[in-house]
């Protein structure tokens, strides 16, 4: 009786333990990451039973139906396996791959560095706040008459969206998400906002007072900039991380001061030329920033990794 039952109890452990021992003979994708132009390299906790083409199946997180056509795997020592595809991959866009034997799907997350580089390049350059979307016009043309104030409040203008894009971010995913009070954002960024330029104004009262007197009303406009709350909101809107966030913050700043230290020096040179009585303050101005808009299109499809 004892054996017999002992043999009961053997079997009973045997079935108990036969998922946890095949899901662990099944092998894991350990690092999956997007080589540019087109490969994406593979490391796998054991061995593949199978190692061709159409054994993986690669899809956009956009457009999940529609698979990148595998072009060649190529084995490396340490279980690695290298693919390369049909078309270009691109180390910022988020990847769904996925194994048919043995049935493994892995999330492909795009590289932290590319991901930075990208939305800080397309917020400064391609998508430009002032020269292709048009806000903050009104600090735009009253600072950028002196190429000292124009350096100075892109300098201050970046520092104050950082700080408030970051904290927007932080009260939006750990308080109003949570909280689910995401119909006060706009309320709580201007809040926000208008905290981190008052705290700034007092502190260049005190510390600066010629840098402030420069200033003047256009440091306080900084708590009604367009730019200044579309970020949040753009960055609440897409649910952004904290690297994304932090990216758009940094590129729409620095967008906003190359687009002041532009135009402060375009503005320089004009009070040196010929120019027409009718066209002369914010008409020629207006002209300045049609022509410069009309530059800034030449970044339209710009790719960092190509």
């Amino acid at each position: 009786m004892v054996p017999s039952r002992a043999r009961v109890l053997v079997l009973v452990a045997l079935l108990l333990l036969a998922p946890a021992l095949a899901a662990a003979a099944t092998p894991r994708i350990l690092s999956a990451r997007v080589v540019a132009p087109s490969e994406l390299r593979l490391r796998f906790s054991g061995a593949l039973p199978r190692a061709d083409a159409e054994n993986f199946r690669l899809t956009t997180a956009r457009e999940p139906d529609i698979p990148i056509a595998v072009q060649q795997v190529r084995p490396a020592p340490g279980n690695r396996f290298v693919l390369t595809f049909a078309q270009r991959l691109m180390p910022a866009e988020h990847y769904h791959l996925e194994l048919v034997s043995p049935p493994i799907r892995r999330e492909v997350q795009p590289s932290p560095w590319a991901l930075l580089l990208t939305v800080m390049i397309a917020a400064a350059f391609i998508n430009n706040f002032v020269f292709t979307r048009y806000l903050g016009l009104c600090i735009f043309f009253g600072v950028s008459k002196r190429r000292d104030t124009a350096i100075g409040m892109g300098i201050t203008f970046t520092l104050v969206m950082i700080a408030t894009a970051m904290l927007s971010w932080a009260l939006d995913r750990y308080v109003l998400g949570p909280l689910r009070l995401g119909f006060l954002q706009i309320l709580v960024f201007i809040g926000v906002v208008a905290f981190v330029v008052q705290f700034l104004d007092t502190m260049l009262r005190k510390t600066h007072p010629v840098l402030h007197r420069r200033f003047g009303i256009y440091l306080m406009l900084i708590t009604t900039n367009c730019i200044i709350l579309a970020v949040p909101l753009l960055n609440a809107q897409a649910g952004s991380g904290p690297l994304e966030a932090l990216a758009l913050a940094i590129g729409s700043g620095a967008g906003f001061a190359l687009a002041l230290f532009l135009m402060s020096c375009a503005r320089e040179r004009m009070e040196y030329a010929r120019v027409p009585l009718p066209f002369q303050g914010l008409p020629i101005a207006f002209a300045l920033a049609g022509l410069f808009a009309l530059a800034f299109m030449g970044f339209s499809g710009l790719d960092f990794f190509r």
